[in-house]
């Protein structure tokens, strides 16, 4: 029964999360700091308005 050998399967599972978990920190970290903290807030105009069917 070959299902019962491990060895390739496993360095295969391995290896996948330590890619995964290589790559995913770098990815996470550009989503962090979208925003500077120090930017101008903008002044948030509330003009009404109408829908133009309306």
């Amino acid at each position: 029964m070959p299902q019962l050998i491990p060895e390739p399967w496993f360095f295969i599972f391995l290896i996948s999360w330590l890619i995964l978990l290589l790559v995913s920190p770098s990815k996470i970290i550009n989503y962090l700091n979208l925003n500077k903290p120090n930017s101008k807030l903008s002044k948030v105009s509330n003009n009404s308005w109408t829908w133009p069917w309306q």
